[in-house]
């Protein structure tokens, strides 16, 4: 039995424009690129339409945009806290659909409608196939109508076909792959079009004279077996458009962009990283930035309810030499606990006079805290209710990131654990 084509992929068109354009609707219609100004350090978030064909897309960098865009493309560096909001009221429209969805980024989420003709099934309908096609055509109508949001929707029996069709319909559509059409679908498309195939592979694969995913189907696993190891078999018996059936399977769900954390969620990891402006020669200010990166991942775990034991460190060069280093603990959710262990690794891992480009930090290795009585909280717990109250009610930045650190540093400072700590406060101006 075929299985029936009931995945469905909802993707926001250049989302992070589309949001800037409903804040500033004079950029409709002009080539705009989020991320950050022209030619700063930095990555595209989102491309217009407009500043594609000049090889603009989100992921290259800032100064190859600079170069590649048009000398009227708008450059702007996003607005904070904005986007989530509108990406939890897209998802707040699509659950509305369908029972059974997972997100997948801030912008993308993945729904399943097995099971859902007869619940909307119209006279009109030819067959399931079409009542699922018209709901998902509501539901971007819905999207637009209600948040001026533009977006796109792949259908398919599997969540690769989904991802696929999500692209076709690109933009504002919405594309359908019956089952037992997979392979027709799939063969003349671009082998980039399939997940997992990156830049690298798609010139690899170009190499050997394969440019489309049906010459890709046609291909044996041993001919691109040294490229692609293991995961050879499995593109091209998705590139033939093998699938299972769908049912429920849409895995588990991922956070949206960085700052989505459900509660107890103890898979993967939290992390956040900074691409400084300006590479950044003085090690106060690195640790700076890094004692700001350490505050945050901890407020998420916080707000996640886990503890991590292990924290990594990633070191960038302006050589682009890249280095990562990890340690691992008792659990904790405190940057007082984590925050002198992330420094004593960097002054470990950073053994060269050149300057930094960029600094990163991971908690992993999450679990959720044991059951115990506290009858009283000490200072650092006392410090994080308080912070992590006002935040809760005003976000982030509501709490001066500095004064926080400065608070951290002073604790730190009167237990002992920190022995740079007058030195930083110093350097930060709190004497």
């Amino acid at each position: 039995m075929q299985p029936l084509a009931r995945i469905a992929c909802l993707d926001l068109d250049t989302f992070f424009v589309s949001v800037e354009r409903l804040l500033h609707p004079e950029l409709v219609g002009r080539p705009v690129v989020v991320g950050g100004h022209r030619g700063a350090r930095g990555v595209v978030l989102a491309a217009s339409y407009e500043v594609r064909p000049f090889g603009v897309r989100s992921g290259i960098s800032l100064r190859d945009a600079d170069r590649l865009a048009p000398k009227d493309t708008v450059f702007l560096p996003g607005t904070h806290g904005v986007y989530s909001e509108y990406a939890h009221k897209v998802r707040l429209i699509a659950q509305g659909f369908t029972p059974e969805s997972r997100v997948a980024s801030i912008d993308e989420m993945y729904l399943d409608f097995h099971g859902c003709e007869e619940l909307y099934r119209h006279p009109s309908d030819v067959d399931g196939d079409a009542t699922i096609e018209r709901v998902c055509r509501e539901m971007t109508a819905t999207i637009k109508r209600e948040l001026g949001l533009p977006s796109s929707c792949g259908i398919g029996a599997s969540k690769t076909i989904a991802k696929v069709a999500s692209g076709v319909a690109k933009p504002a559509g919405v594309r359908l792959v019956r089952a037992g059409d997979e392979a027709a679908f799939l063969a003349p498309l671009p082998v980039h079009k399939l997940p997992g195939i990156g830049p690298v592979g798609e010139q690899r694969l170009r190499e050997l004279g394969i440019h489309t995913l049906g010459q890709l189907a046609g291909t044996r696993v041993d001919e691109v077996k040294s490229f692609f190891g293991v995961r050879a078999g499995d593109l091209i018996l998705r590139a033939r458009g093998v699938v299972a059936v769908a049912g429920t399977q849409l895995g588990r769900e991922r956070p949206a962009f960085r700052e989505h954390d459900p509660e107890g969620e103890t898979l993967g990891s939290i992390s956040n990283e900074r691409t400084f402006e300006e590479d950044l020669r003085v090690p106060g200010d690195v640790e700076a930035r890094l004692c700001a990166l350490v505050e945050r991942v901890c407020w998420r775990a916080r707000k996640r309810g886990v503890r991590a034991r292990t924290v990594t460190l990633k070191l960038r060069y302006s050589d682009f030499e890249t280095l990562t280093r990890s340690r691992t603990f008792h659990p904790t959710n405190s940057e007082i606990d984590v925050l002198p262990v992330v420094l004593d690794l960097y002054r470990k891992t950073r053994t060269r006079r050149m300057p930094v480009r960029l600094v990163g930090i991971q908690l992993s290795n999450l679990r959720e805290p044991e059951p115990q009585l506290e009858l009283e909280l000490d200072a650092k717990e006392r410090l994080h209710l308080s912070v992590d109250t006002i935040r809760e009610r005003y976000g982030f930045d509501a709490v001066g990131a500095a004064g926080a650190r400065r608070a951290t540093a002073r604790i730190l400072l009167d237990e002992g654990r920190w022995a740079g700590g007058r030195a930083w406060l110093r350097h930060r101006g709190d004497r």
